[in-house]
C-alpha cells in the first residue's frame, strides 16, 4: 500500500488486556492445577472419582463460554460482560476460599462444605463463561476494522492479528506458569486457604486494573445500516428456522402466463389465509434475516467437522491436570534433603516450554517452513493444528512408555516385600511428555484460537472464541466419560481397575496407549476433512 510498511507493534490497550489475561490465567491455575491433589489427600475423594470431577468441572467451565457469548453478543456489550462476570468470577475464588477455611475448623461439617465446594467451583465456571470470550475479542477489537480484511493488499493487517493472537497466548502462558509453580508450592507448604486466597486476590486485582484502563480502550459501536442481524447476529440463526416455519404457512398463488397482469397482481397481492398486516411485516422481516442470516448458520454448522476432530486432543490435555500429577506423587521427588518438588509444578513444564520456545516458531520454524512449502506463511492454520495433534500424540507415546518403566520397578517392589509407595525413579522422567504438550500446544491452541476467530463472520468474533474454547470443554466430558467406560469395561470383565488408588495395581499405561489410538483415528479423519475444507481467508483473497 501507499504509504509503506506499517509498524508491526500491539497498542497499550491490547499490551494492557494481555496483562489482564495472564492475571486471569494466574487465578484459574493457581486453583485448577492442583485441584486433584485436594480432593483427594483433603476431600479424601478415590483417585477416578477426583479425576473425574476435576474433568467435569473444567469441561463445564470450559463450554460455559459457547452458552453464554451468543447472549453477550445479542444483549451486552463487551465491556459490561467483562465487569459482571468477573464480580462472578471473585465470589465464586472467595467462596473456594471460605470452604477450605470452613474445612480446617469444621471436619465433622464435610458433607456441606462439599456441596458447598461444587457451588464455588461451578461459580467460578458462569463467571469464567463472560469473562473469557469476551475479554479476548474485546483484545482483538482494539486491532481495528481493517482486521475483517485479512486477505487485503497490505498483509500487515493479517500479521498483526496473528501477532495479536501469539502474545495473547504468551500472556496467558506466563499467568499460568506462575499460578502452577508459585500457587502449588504454597498450597503444599502452607495450607489450602491461603492456597485459594491468593487466586481470589489477583482477580480483584485485575478488576481495578482492567477499569483503570477504560479511557484508552476502543469501543467498537454497531452501524445503523448494519441491521438487525448485527445487533443480534446468534439470535437471529433461530430467526432463519422460524422464517423458514412461516414461509410453509405462508400461501402464495402463482398464475399462468396467460391471464391478465392486473388480475395477477390483484392477486399476488391477496394472501389466501386472511392475515393482519402487522403479520405480513413480521414475515416481511423473518425472510430478510433469513436471507442475511443464513450463512451465518451455514459457516457454524461447516466449522462443526474441524470442531469435533480437535475433541481428543482436548482429551490428551486433561491428564497433566490429573494423572500424570497422581503419577508424580509416586515417584521420587526431592531435591537435596529437605525440598520435595510438588507433583502439580510439573505443569509449569508446559508453559515453560511455550513461553521459551514461542519466539522460536516465527523466527526458525516459519522460515524453515517457507523453503519446504514455498508459502508465504510457511504453514496455514490448519496445517499448524494438525502440526499440534502429531506432537500431542508423540507425547501419550512417551508417557505410556514411562509408567510402563514406573508400573515394573513397583511391581518388583512390591515383590520383593516393600510397602514403599514411593517408587525409586525420578519425577523428572516425567519431563519429556509434559515439555511435548507445550510443544503441539505452540501449534494448536494458537492455530485454534486464530482459525475460530476467522473462520466466522465479525459480528459473531464472540462465539468464534467461545468455540476454541468449548473444544476443550466438550473434551474434558469426553475425558470423563472415558474414564466412566473403561471403569465399567474392567468391572465386567473382574479385573482391577486401571485407575485403581493403589498406583502398583493401576494400569493408566493401557489408558495412555488407548489416547493414542483414539487420537490417531482423530488426527487421520481431521486430515481427510482439511483436504476439503475451504477456508474463509481463501474466498477473501479470490474476491
Amino acid at each position: 500500500m501507499a504509504g509503506g510498511h506499517k509498524q508491526k507493534r500491539l497498542s497499550n490497550s491490547c499490551i494492557l488486556l494481555i496483562v489482564i489475561a495472564g492475571i486471569e490465567r494466574f487465578a484459574f491455575k493457581g486453583v485448577a492445577s492442583n485441584l486433584v491433589t485436594y480432593l483427594t489427600d483433603v476431600v479424601n475423594l478415590s483417585n477416578s472419582s477426583a479425576a473425574k470431577m476435576v474433568n467435569s468441572w473444567v469441561g463445564f467451565t470450559s463450554i460455559m463460554p459457547l452458552l453464554v457469548a451468543p447472549i453477550a453478543d445479542a444483549y451486552w456489550e463487551k465491556y459490561s460482560t467483562i465487569m459482571s462476570s468477573s464480580f462472578l468470577y471473585v465470589m465464586g475464588l472467595a467462596a473456594l476460599t471460605t470452604t477450605a477455611l470452613a474445612r480446617s475448623w469444621h471436619h465433622k461439617n464435610r458433607t456441606m462444605s462439599s456441596s458447598f465446594l461444587s457451588l464455588s467451583l461451578y461459580l467460578i465456571s458462569l463467571g469464567q463463561g463472560g469473562y473469557n470470550p469476551s475479554l479476548q475479542a474485546f483484545g482483538a477489537d482494539q486491532l481495528g476494522e481493517e482486521e475483517d480484511l485479512p486477505c487485503g493488499t497490505d498483509d500487515t493487517s493479517s500479521n498483526k492479528k496473528a501477532l495479536f493472537f501469539q502474545w495473547w497466548y504468551f500472556g496467558v502462558c506466563a499467568g499460568s506458569l506462575m499460578g502452577v509453580t508459585f500457587m502449588s508450592y504454597i498450597q503444599d507448604t502452607f495450607g489450602w486457604v491461603l492456597g485459594f486466597a491468593i487466586p481470589a486476590i489477583s482477580m480483584l486485582l485485575s478488576i481495578l486494573i482492567f477499569s483503570s484502563g477504560s479511557s484508552i480502550y476502543s469501543y467498537k459501536k454497531q452501524d445503523d445500516d448494519d441491521g438487525l442481524q448485527d445487533k443480534k447476529p446468534f439470535m437471529n440463526m433461530f430467526q432463519t428456522i422460524k422464517a423458514s416455519a412461516l414461509k410453509c404457512f405462508h400461501c402464495e398463488i402463482t398464475l399462468p402466463n396467460d391471464k391478465s397482469e392486473g388480475v395477477e397482481l390483484e392477486l399476488q397481492e391477496t394472501p389466501l389465509c386472511r392475515e393482519n398486516s402487522e403479520s405480513i411485516k413480521v414475515m416481511d422481516k423473518d425472510s430478510k434475516i433469513s436471507m442475511c442470516l443464513l450463512p451465518n448458520v451455514k459457516v457454524v454448522i461447516k466449522l462443526l467437522p474441524i470442531w469435533a476432530m480437535l475433541l481428543m486432543f482436548a482429551v490428551i490435555f486433561q491428564q497433566p491436570a490429573t494423572f500424570f500429577t497422581k503419577q508424580g506423587m509416586t515417584m521420587k521427588r526431592n531435591i537435596g534433603k529437605n525440598f520435595k518438588i510438588p507433583p502439580a509444578t510439573l505443569q509449569s513444564a508446559i508453559t515453560l516450554s511455550i513461553i521459551l520456545l514461542m519466539p522460536l516458531y516465527d523466527k526458525v520454524f516459519i522460515p524453515f517452513a517457507q523453503l519446504i512449502t514455498r508459502q508465504e506463511k510457511g504453514i496455514n492454520k490448519m496445517q499448524r493444528m494438525g502440526i499440534g495433534m502429531v506432537l500431542s500424540i508423540i507425547a501419550m507415546v512417551i508417557a505410556a512408555l514411562v509408567e510402563m518403566k514406573r508400573l515394573d520397578i513397583g511391581r518388583q517392589m512390591r515383590s520383593e516385600g516393600s510397602k514403599l509407595e514411593i517408587v525409586p525413579i525420578s519425577i523428572f522422567w516425567l519431563l519429556p511428555q509434559y515439555i511435548l504438550l507445550g510443544v503441539s500446544d505452540i501449534f494448536t491452541v494458537v492455530g485454534m484460537q486464530e482459525f475460530f476467530y476467522g473462520e466466522v463472520p465479525k459480528n459473531m468474533r464472540t462465539v468464534g472464541i467461545a468455540l476454541y474454547t468449548s473444544v476443550f470443554g466438550v473434551g474434558s466430558f469426553v475425558s470423563a466419560l472415558l474414564i466412566t467406560l473403561v471403569e465399567v469395561y474392567t468391572d465386567s470383565k473382574g479385573t482391577p481397575s486401571w485407575f485403581s488408588d493403589d498406583m502398583v495395581e493401576a494400569r493408566l499405561d493401557n489408558y495412555y496407549w488407548l489416547l493414542v489410538w483414539l487420537s490417531s483415528i482423530s488426527l487421520l479423519l481431521y486430515t481427510l476433512l482439511c483436504k476439503y475444507y475451504y477456508s474463509k481467508s481463501d474466498s477473501d483473497c479470490e474476491t
